[in-house]
């Protein structure tokens, strides 16, 4: 049991607060950092206030991380509720996002990416396997779990997860850039979206920008349900054809070809056969700081009008 005064949170030391509004759940939030009095193991409680209607996105996400528990996910350790708030004691992740820490490393590699990509295929594989998908993978969700140079990589973010039976789902959620063509398409969708999410965030880890770009959105979005993206020269002239097989394989247009979690971990460039070692760090460096820094995607007003 995490110890705090709900009433005046004396035994919480902040860390971080968030003004703005999250505009796809509508709720303010705060973030603290508290202390278990027994154990004196440091948590991050959320806090998020409760709405006049049931805040169902937010229920889902609680049921989501009541029902999963892996080494390379964010868990829930525990929840509280107030008359005029929910709490939600988180795993405390403090090693940073995922671009931070590669333009704070100085030398970066294929092999890098590929033990990153591992990681998370391995907790997406986690997840699907128990139901779960996640819905809106991409490189803010994916953080360091300390500041160790050998640091686990961690997945966040269950807003948007949804629990499915027959693993069938038809409502458009996610961030432009890394949605699958079948959700724009607005067909009915599997777990497979999240697989061409990862090859989207694998391919920025390996050239420092998105495979799909565009001004206008609406060219955006035929462009992603065209699969219509290049390997580019001559940013990817040195990334090995093993890593740009892998890329293809998990940003196949039809769904029923694109490779699962399991057959992704399975690849040559994944279990580190063939990804190579030379260093890439100054062309995806200053890829990611012009194409990145600063900036966050933000859920579309095209699918948050679609969305639940």
């Amino acid at each position: 049991m995490i110890s705090f005064n709900k009433k005046k949170k004396t035994a919480v030391i902040r860390i971080w607060h968030d003004n703005k509004i999250e505009k796809w759940k509508g709720a303010f939030s705060e973030v603290y950092m508290v202390k278990e009095k027994k154990t004196g193991k440091m948590f991050a409680m959320k806090c998020v206030k409760k709405k006049q209607k049931r805040d169902l996105n937010l229920e889902n996400e609680i049921a989501v991380l009541r029902r999963i528990k892996h080494e390379n996910v964010v868990g829930l350790e525990d929840f509280y509720e107030s008359h005029t708030h929910y709490y939600l004691i988180m795993q405390l992740v403090s090693g940073g996002e995922l671009f931070d820490r590669i333009l704070d490393r100085g030398v970066y590699s294929e092999k890098d990416a590929s033990s990153v990509i591992q990681q998370v295929l391995q907790a997406v594989s986690y997840l699907h396997q128990n139901g779960i998908v996640h819905r809106d993978l991409k490189p803010e969700n994916i953080l360091y779990y300390s500041q160790e140079e050998q640091s686990k990589i961690m997945i966040s973010d269950f807003g948007l997860s949804k629990m499915v039976e027959d693993d069938i789902m038809s409502t458009a959620c996610g961030t432009p850039g890394y949605v699958a063509p079948e959700v724009l398409a607005q067909k009915p969708y599997s777990k497979a979206v999240d697989c061409w999410s990862i090859g989207v965030i694998t391919y920025i880890l390996l050239c420092g920008y998105p495979p799909f770009y565009e001004e206008s959105e609406s060219r955006l979005f035929s462009k992603i349900m065209k699969a219509q993206y290049e390997f580019d020269s001559p940013f990817w002239d040195d990334i090995s054809e093993s890593a740009k097989d892998f890329i293809r394989n998990m940003m196949q247009k039809n769904p029923s070809m694109r490779y699962t979690t399991d057959l992704a971990l399975r690849h040559p460039w994944i279990i580190g056969k063939t990804a190579r070692s030379q260093d890439i760090y100054y062309s995806v460096s200053v890829q990611i700081q012009k194409n990145f820094a600063k900036t966050k995607w933000k859920v579309s007003p095209d699918l948050l009008a679609l969305m639940w």
